[in-house]
């Protein structure tokens, strides 16, 4: 009777433990860490180049509109392809410190075949970073597509042009 009690938990733990990757704890002990495209490098160091960390693999697709704000936008993990993970940032023209909900997706407008994901926030660098996986296959018109939902419930959506 015992064992039906501890297997389930322990089974809910494994799969915590596993985890899907996206996230790592580093100890002082590491000596590099990896990101999803198998990269691994030494730490970054807590300095004055963090900022620079922070950017090191994201390149710039300027601005969009959402509703009426111009919005900030780089990609990061190299060029989008089907079935792979891509990362955004984005960085409203306001200070909210994370008030805001600001989701993402690579597809159509309407979702069709897409992973949303949802930003995080950065304090340190005052933008969301967002993670979403590319639908199989792409369509060709793929864009980014954000929708930025703000503290009162008001929400905008717009779209950038992917790296492919």
């Amino acid at each position: 009777m015992k064992l039906k009690y501890t297997t389930i938990p322990a089974i809910a733990l494994s799969t915590l433990l596993i985890g899907c990757g996206e996230k790592q704890t580093e100890t002082a002990d590491d000596q590099g860490h990896g990101h999803a495209d198998g990269e691994v490098h030494a730490d970054h160091e807590e300095s004055a180049t963090s900022e620079e960390d922070h950017a090191h693999d994201e390149v710039s697709l300027g601005t969009f509109t959402a509703g009426e704000m111009k919005i900030e936008a780089a990609q990061g993990h190299g060029m989008i392809e089907a079935g792979k993970e891509g990362h955004l940032v984005i960085k409203l023209p306001y200070k909210d410190d994370g008030a805001t909900v600001v989701r993402a997706w690579i597809g159509t407008e309407d979702r069709t075949m897409s992973a949303v994901g949802k930003g995080e926030y950065a304090p340190s660098h005052d933008d969301y970073d967002i993670h979403s996986i590319a639908p199989t296959p792409v369509p060709a018109d793929a864009k980014w597509w954000v929708e930025v939902e703000k503290p009162d419930g008001t929400k905008a959506v717009g779209s950038v042009a992917p790296k492919m």
